[in-house]
């Protein structure tokens, strides 16, 4: 399926819409179904509306399940978001400050990242967030690298017959994103007290990534800031141990690492750590 010119964002846009509706409509559950029937009993508006569009898209992919889907489907999609991904550009280590011999910081949003691996902060189930619209870094990786992402996660944790284990790591390809791969870890969630237990398994998170990532001949690799946000760790003692468990790795292996930021908060504290 051909489109034309810059109206072919849109159009791309609007096919992947009515081909993801129509799965819906088939679909047994109430609330996809409500779902399916509010965003077609309003299309006359969202025809008209850009940002109301890539909301319905996105929501759309992420409340998606991990089902096969034929390449027509694969091909436009693929190419909507490559072209979103080159719009918003991406940025590479030139593009960072190097904070010392192997260390780089950037704020901004990883999905633009063009490095061999970013970190992704997933869920046990390893199959993204499926919140609609969710400003986390899991649903924002598993959008825009597109819904083979979630397949490939899918068929990875069925064949090895269990959730994935806090502190490890598994590796995908990135596909629709700048970034070669994407490194998938299960951060601690801290219900209370942060306890040592949480300590060394967010300090396992970084450790598995990195080994993994060295072990796959990777050369660069960007950390989100793990646990923090919806998993509760602090965000000062997250940075100090993603910090000493780079530097110690650092002392043996050769890899570029980034701490990609969003908030203006973890950016300072990392900052006040390299002082």
């Amino acid at each position: 399926m051909e489109f034309q010119n810059e109206s072919n964002q849109v159009e791309r846009r609007i096919y992947l819409i009515e081909r993801l509706l129509d799965e819906r409509k088939n679909e047994s559950d109430g609330k996809a179904l409500i779902a399916y029937y509010n965003i077609e009993r309003k299309k006359k508006d969202w025809l008209k509306n850009e940002e109301a569009q890539k909301r319905i898209l996105r929501a759309l992919f992420n409340t998606r399940m991990p089902d096969k889907i034929d390449g027509e489907f694969l091909s436009v999609q693929d190419e909507y978001l490559q072209e979103e991904t080159r719009k918003k550009g991406f940025v590479e280590l030139k593009d960072m400050e190097k904070l010392e011999k192997g260390i780089y910081i950037w704020r901004g949003d990883i999905t633009r990242i063009k490095a061999d691996a970013i970190v992704n902060a997933a869920n046990s189930q390893m199959l993204g967030c499926f919140i609609p619209n969710h400003k986390c870094i899991d649903n924002a990786i598993h959008t825009f690298a597109g819904v083979q992402l979630r397949i490939y996660c899918n068929e990875m944790v069925k064949k090895q017959g269990h959730e994935e284990e806090t502190g490890k790591a598994k590796i995908t390809p990135g596909f629709n994103l700048p970034a070669r791969n994407i490194i998938h870890t299960v951060g601690p969630i801290v219900y209370g007290e942060l306890t040592k237990r949480e300590c060394e398994l967010l300090k396992s998170c970084y450790k598995s990534c990195l080994e993994l990532a060295v072990g796959n001949g990777l050369k660069s690799i960007a950390f989100c800031c793990i646990s923090t946000g919806e998993f509760r760790f602090p965000n000062e003692k997250a940075a100090e141990i993603a910090v000493e468990t780079v530097r110690e790795f650092l002392k043996d292996n050769d890899i570029e690492v980034i701490f990609n930021v969003f908030k203006e908060e973890d950016e300072r504290i990392y900052r006040n750590i390299f002082r």
